[in-house]
């Protein structure tokens, strides 16, 4: 089969031939339709994040596909079948699996981490934590669901809580960013839009945002967000993974707030401790999503509720992987597919 092979750090992906591999039992192999270019792999590829697995291995973690061929023992599948892979998934017998977070297993696998990903023609899968993509939802683009959906969906409804009514701040508009958006609105909420690309906050309005904010239009963007929702925000996100929009995030809430980390950074942002204490802060971290809440996410997805299509705005065979990345790191697009 036909893979992008991750090598090494600042080194582009390099498409190779290699052995297709054979599933075990209670494995699938899975026929790759499209694999969703995330941020995290350029974390790997250019910020020297290392990966579990050592390379050379295959990148990518959000994936939809066919089933092409069953391991032995599977039962609940068979060939053709469509598919989606969670980006993370559990053991299902540690203590976090065993109280309902198998997202922050202590045994967790990440496609393109742990594990081979889905920059290539076929993926090895386990049966057991694969999930059946319901007719209704497009094949191709439905592979973003497996991150730049449901990981949203966990940390506004599972994690920041958001209430109707609930004032939202959500930093960040690129593909986790929008979905943080749409999800958060979906859930009722007053969104407020932040980011620097008027075009990423026009979609973020036509998802639902009441109000964009350009932090350039303003002197400090956390006290505008103060004044606008009359003394701070119930909840902000930052999914963006940049210290400066962190601190920024925290500044942003009222007494009693939360502050969820959605985006990754390897780099340490300053805290006022004092602060969390005297005004009831919380700062929370949220990874993933839990594997019972993906059937919520696929009916708010045929409900209208959550868009999938309209945040992919492009499409790339794998040969031009490279090119894909390429345009992720300009912050081109919302969220591009890789098509093997």
């Amino acid at each position: 089969m036909k893979a992008a092979v991750f090598h090494g750090a600042h080194q582009p992906l390099a498409l190779e031939e290699i052995p297709t591999p054979v599933p075990k039992s209670g494995e699938l192999l899975v026929k790759v339709a499209g694999c969703g270019v995330c941020h995290t792999d350029l974390h790997y590829l250019d910020h020297e994040v290392p990966t579990f697995k050592k390379p050379p291995m295959i990148l990518g973690h959000e994936v939809s596909g066919t089933v092409a061929t069953l391991g032995s023992g599977v039962k609940q599948f068979k060939e053709g079948d469509r598919v989606l892979l969670p980006a993370v998934y559990g053991c299902g017998q540690c203590r976090m699996c065993r109280t309902g977070r198998e997202n922050i297993c202590e045994n967790m696998m990440m496609f393109g981490n742990h594990v081979d990903g889905g920059y290539a023609e076929y993926v090895i899968a386990p049966a057991k934590d694969t999930l059946p993509l319901p007719e209704g939802i497009p094949l191709v683009e439905g592979a973003i669901i497996a991150d730049a959906t449901t990981t949203p969906y966990h940390a506004v409804v599972n994690r920041g809580r958001v209430q109707p009514g609930d004032r939202v701040a959500v930093f960040g508009c690129g593909g986790i960013g929008l979905n943080v958006v749409q999800i958060a609105a979906a859930m009722n909420g007053h969104v407020i839009a932040v980011d620097l690309d008027e075009s990423k906050l026009k979609m973020a309005r036509q998802l639902g945002a009441m109000t964009a904010l350009n932090p350039k239009s303003v002197e400090r963007v956390d006290k505008e967000i103060r004044k606008l929702t009359g003394g701070g925000a119930d909840v902000a996100f930052e999914a963006i993974g940049n210290p400066v929009t962190q601190e920024q995030a925290f500044a942003s809430v009222r007494a009693g707030g939360r502050v969820v980390m959605v985006g990754y950074s390897e780099k340490p942002m300053t805290l006022d401790t004092g602060r969390v204490m005297f005004r009831e802060l919380e700062l929370i971290g949220s990874l993933g999503c839990r594997a019972v809440d993906y059937p919520r996410v696929f009916d708010l997805i045929l409900q209208g509720k959550i868009r999938v299509s309209e945040l992919v705005t492009a499409r790339y065979p794998l040969a031009h992987i490279n090119t894909a990345l390429d345009k992720l790191r300009h912050g081109e697009g919302i969220r591009s597919v890789i098509t093997p």
